[in-house]
C-alpha cells in the first residue's frame, strides 16, 4: 500500500488501486471507538445518458434509475435481509443517491471486518427480478409523492429549476412516477454492469483498524477483476450561461415563509486541484459575505429578517456549481433586496482584506477539526475523490489563494443576472 501524508495536519492514510480497478483508502485512527466504511460509485441521478466502454451506441435510461437501483441492491437472492446481517454484528447500515454518487455505508463499534465483508458482498451481488422491480415502483412512487409536499425539498428543487435550463441536476433524484414506471430489471442490470464496475468505484474505511487486515479483508471479498479499460462516456445536454428563471413561489403547509437565494456558477469543466482551489476560495468568500461575523448577517438578524435557521453553502462539481443561502423570514422579498444591495455595495467598495486574512485562518482551522469526525470526513474525502481531488492536497491549494483571487471569484460568482430566488409560503 502507498502511504499518503498530509504533513500540515499530521494525518496519514493508505491507498491502493486494486487490479480490479477499485480505489481503496484506509485511514487508521487510533483510540477511536467507532469505525466507518463507505463504498461508493461515481454514478448519480444526472447520469441518465451514457456510452458503455467498448460500445458505440448511446444508452438513455429513465430519470430516477440510479436511486431505484440503490433501493434494489438490498434484495438478496436467498430472500434474506441485508440489514439483519449488519445487525447481527452491531453494524448500522445505510445508503444514499445524490446527483453524482451512489454510496453504501455502515458504522460500527465492533466486528468491523465482518461488517465490511457484508458491505462488500451485497454491493457486488445484484439480484433483480421482474416481480421485485414492479413491486418497488409502488414504494418509490409513494416516496416521490411524499416529497411533493416536503417544503425544504421543493424549495431546493424549485431553486435548481430556476438556475438551470437543461442540466439534469434540476431533476428530482428519485425521478417521477411516470419515469420510474419505465424501469425494468434489464435496465437495472445494464446500469449496474456499467456503473458498478469496480474501476468506477471507491472504498474508504476508517477508525481504530489494522490497515493490513482491512486490506486483506477487502481483497478477499473482491468478486470481479475485469476493470474497464476506458472511461464511461457521460452525455449531458448543453447548458446556457443564463438562468432559466428568476423567481418562484409555492404554497405548502409551513409555519413560516422559507427562502432560498442562489447564484449560478458558470466556471466549470475541470476537476482535480483546480476544482479544489476554487472550492476553498468559495469557502472563504461565502463565510466573509454570509457568515455570522459578517455585516450582512448581523443586519438581517438584528432587523428580524432571518433567524437561526439561516445557512449557506457552495456546491462544486465538474459540470455545474452554485451558491445558495436559505432560511426562514417574515419578509423573504426584503431579504432578497438587502442581500443584492449589499453585494452591489461590496462590488463598488471592494472586499475587506483584513476579513479575508482572518477568515482564511478560520477555514484552515475548520479543515484541521474535520479530521475529528470520521463519518463526515469519510463523506467529504470520497465525494472529492470522485471529482479527481486528493483531499490531502488541501493545504497546497489553500496557501496559493490570494486576496486578488477572492476579488476575481467574487465578481464572477455574484453576478446579479445569475441570482434567483425560491420561496415556500404558508397555505
Amino acid at each position: 500500500m502507498e502511504k499518503l501524508y498530509d504533513k500540515y495536519s499530521g494525518e496519514m492514510m493508505y491507498y491502493e488501486k486494486d487490479k480490479s480497478g477499485l480505489n481503496i483508502y484506509i485511514m487508521p485512527r487510533e483510540n477511536y471507538t467507532g469505525t466507518y466504511a463507505i463504498f461508493a460509485t461515481k454514478y448519480g441521478s444526472v447520469d441518465s445518458e451514457f456510452v458503455v466502454p467498448g460500445e458505440s451506441e448511446v444508452t438513455k435510461v429513465p430519470d430516477g434509475i440510479a436511486h431505484y437501483l440503490e433501493h434494489k441492491m438490498f434484495d438478496q437472492p436467498d430472500g434474506s435481509n441485508v440489514f439483519d446481517k449488519f445487525s447481527k454484528f452491531g453494524g448500522d447500515a445505510n445508503a444514499f443517491t445524490s446527483f453524482n454518487m451512489t454510496a453504501y455505508l455502515f458504522s460500527a463499534t465492533e466486528h468491523f471486518y465482518e461488517n465490511l465483508e457484508t458491505l462488500m458482498d451485497y454491493v457486488q451481488s445484484p439480484y433483480f427480478t421482474k416481480e421485485s422491480v414492479e413491486k418497488e415502483q409502488g414504494i418509490i412512487g409513494q416516496e416521490i409523492r411524499m416529497y411533493d409536499d416536503n417544503a425544504p425539498w421543493r424549495l431546493f428543487f424549485n431553486l435548481l429549476g430556476l438556475l438551470y435550463h437543461n442540466n439534469p441536476v434540476k431533476l428530482d433524484i428519485a425521478g417521477t412516477t411516470e419515469s420510474i414506471a419505465k424501469i425494468d430489471e434489464k435496465l437495472l442490470y445494464r446500469c449496474y454492469n456499467t456503473f458498478y464496475n469496480l474501476s468506477n468505484m471507491t472504498l474508504f474505511v476508517t477508525g481504530d483498524i489494522d490497515p493490513t487486515k482491512a486490506l486483506e479483508t477487502i481483497k478477499k471479498n473482491i468478486k470481479s477483476e475485469k476493470p474497464f479499460e476506458e472511461e464511461i462516456k457521460r452525455i449531458y445536454p448543453t447548458e446556457p450561461k443564463s438562468v432559466a428563471g428568476k423567481f418562484k413561489k409555492q404554497n405548502i403547509s409551513v409555519a413560516n415563509p422559507m427562502f432560498m437565494i442562489g447564484w449560478k456558477d458558470n466556471d466549470n469543466g475541470y476537476d482535480g486541484k483546480k476544482l479544489l482551489k476554487k472550492s476553498i476560495e468559495m469557502e472563504i468568500l461565502t463565510e466573509m459575505i454570509f457568515g455570522k461575523g459578517s455585516k450582512l448577517y448581523n443586519e438581517l438578524y438584528d432587523e428580524g429578517l432571518i433567524n437561526n435557521t439561516f445557512s449557506f453553502e457552495y456546491t462544486p462539481q465538474v459540470d455545474y456549481a452554485f451558491t445558495e443561502i436559505d432560511g426562514e423570514s417574515k419578509n423573504p422579498d426584503l431579504v432578497y433586496e438587502k442581500v443584492n444591495a449589499y453585494l452591489l455595495e461590496l462590488l463598488k467598495n471592494g472586499l475587506n482584506k483584513d476579513a479575508f486574512e482572518r477568515i482564511k485562518k478560520v477555514i484552515w482551522g475548520e479543515y484541521i477539526r474535520s479530521f475529528n469526525d470520521i463519518e463526515s470526513y469519510a463523506h467529504t474525502f470520497i465525494s472529492m475523490s470522485l471529482t479527481g481531488i486528493n483531499y490531502f492536497d488541501y493545504y497546497e491549494e489553500y496557501q496559493k489563494i490570494t486576496f486578488e483571487d477572492l476579488e476575481k471569484r467574487f465578481k464572477e460568482q455574484f453576478n446579479p443576472e445569475l441570482c434567483v430566488m425560491s420561496q415556500i409560503l404558508p397555505n
